[in-house]
């Protein structure tokens, strides 16, 4: 296991607008590129299941994240499927104006990246999410409402 602290990540909308975005199973589904067969079930009020497929090095993987929505504050996010099984963060974000903070804070597990390179995968994973979030922010906060 290791454990990560990232701070400092910026995107460029405001808090409310990026809640809109993070609900929204169109727009932040489709941030995500690579994925296939993505599925969101509801749990409860606050809490998904999500689950879908990605490939890696040649071939697809399943994937399933357990999460639960504090909003305004943040997601807590329990890894329960795919080579980060067993991983636990949490991700908040502080509202700066026109900007919103991301800080990401966990433990990351996986049952088959070896432990020695564990945190240098997980950093790319959370570099990875964070452009892809922030590329597909900056177009949904041109235009709310809309899909695309």
């Amino acid at each position: 296991m290791v454990f990560i602290a990232d701070w400092g990540s910026v995107f460029d909308a405001p808090v409310d607008v990026v809640w809109t975005f993070l609900r929204s199973d169109i727009d932040h589904g489709n941030s995500h590129k690579g994925r296939r067969n993505l599925e969101r079930q509801k749990v409860n009020d606050n809490t998904i299941l999500l689950s879908w497929e990605h490939e890696v090095d040649g071939t697809w993987v399943r994937f399933a994240n357990r999460l639960t929505f504090h909003e305004p504050i943040g997601f807590f996010v329990e890894t329960v499927e795919g080579p980060m099984a067993g991983s636990k963060f949490f991700n908040y974000y502080v509202p700066k104006g026109d900007r919103t903070e991301v800080v990401v804070v966990g433990e990351w597990a996986s049952p088959t990246i070896p432990p020695a390179q564990l945190e240098e995968a997980v950093w790319a994973i959370l570099e990875k999410v964070y452009m892809e979030d922030s590329a597909s922010l900056k177009e949904y906060s041109k235009s709310p409402g809309t899909h695309y």
